[in-house]
């Protein structure tokens, strides 16, 4: 789940920046000669209630020392931290080299144990002298839910992971039938293998690839789609069920043109065309393949 957040977050990062910089610079008039602390401290409140799914807000003096309590809706991070030194962090000395508003990359929140992002926003007097750096921590889930409305924890997305995950167990229940199909028709023959038919031999090769290819097609759904794993290196940004289905196809394909061969040779050698075609169909869809995992490699 982790990875697909992250990804998310990666692809909405700068509207997340604009939005909460935005939200920040609407909400703090400070500068040198107007206000003091204590006016900082009543916009530092303001902007809690003005960005409801923030996690803490405070401010930070030119070199990276808290020089307010944590503001907090939750109690065990509120009024806390003041003095602290955070001019390690990386939100601090890039906002310091930018020169402007930044957000940080996600990262763990030492007190509530979840990633979280933090917005800073630098405060200049009139010679451009660094006053205060005003810092809003959210937690990563809260960000998406704000920027990315779609993402995996809204109400679509839990919804369709679930549908994902019917479907799922139904393509493995349909896969294991097809493997029990496979094996009975070998029990069916006890142990004289001499009864063995050919077309018996290839019709359960076809059932057991087929079982096989369902079941890794139902593995690359359920990582995908309900563990959220990240796609694999090497096809772009195609879609990994698409590719693993359309294999599935290719290898069912690609075993019934072999037993056509092998069957037209040994009862109807008329019949081969028929198996030509099937056999240039694959290939045709091998190419087909080849092409779009080439193009969604090339527009990555």
């Amino acid at each position: 789940m982790l990875v697909k957040e992250i990804k998310e977050y990666k692809n909405i990062k700068e509207k997340a920046r604009t939005y909460l910089c935005y939200i920040m610079g609407s909400n703090i008039s400070y500068s040198s000669g107007e206000g003091s602390l204590e006016t900082l401290l009543q916009n530092l409140d303001m902007l809690k209630h003005a960005i409801p799914k923030s996690e803490v807000v405070y401010a930070l003096d030119a070199n990276g020392r808290q020089i307010t309590d944590n503001i907090s809706q939750y109690p065990k991070l509120n009024g806390i931290n003041k003095g602290k030194d955070k001019s390690n962090r990386s939100y601090y000395y890039n906002t310091v080299k930018h020169h402007r508003c930044e957000i940080s990359d996600p990262y763990p929140s030492i007190a509530s144990g979840h990633l979280i992002v933090t917005a800073s926003f630098p405060i200049y007097d009139i010679n451009d002298n660094l006053l205060v750096i005003i810092c809003v921590e959210i937690s990563l889930k809260n960000i998406l839910r704000i920027i990315h409305p779609s993402s995996v924890d809204s109400i679509f997305g839990s919804g369709s992971k679930i549908v994902y995950t019917i479907f799922s167990l139904a393509l493995f229940f349909v896969a294991m039938l097809l493997f029990l199909k496979g094996i009975i028709s070998f029990v069916g023959y006890g142990l004289d293998f001499h009864k063995v038919e050919i077309n018996d031999m290839f019709k359960s090769t076809i059932l057991l690839t087929l079982s096989l290819a369902i079941v890794d097609l139902v593995k690359a759904i359920f990582e995908e789609e309900v563990l959220g794993k990240e796609r694999k290196e090497g096809t772009g940004d195609s879609h990994q069920t698409m590719v693993r289905f359309l294999g599935s196809i290719i290898i069912a394909l690609s075993i019934e043109a072999l037993m056509l061969v092998f069957k037209f040779a040994l009862n109807d050698p008329s019949q081969l065309l028929y198996a030509v075609y099937l056999i240039v169909g694959v290939t045709t869809l091998i190419i087909g393949l080849s092409y779009y995992i080439k193009v969604s490699y090339k527009d990555k």
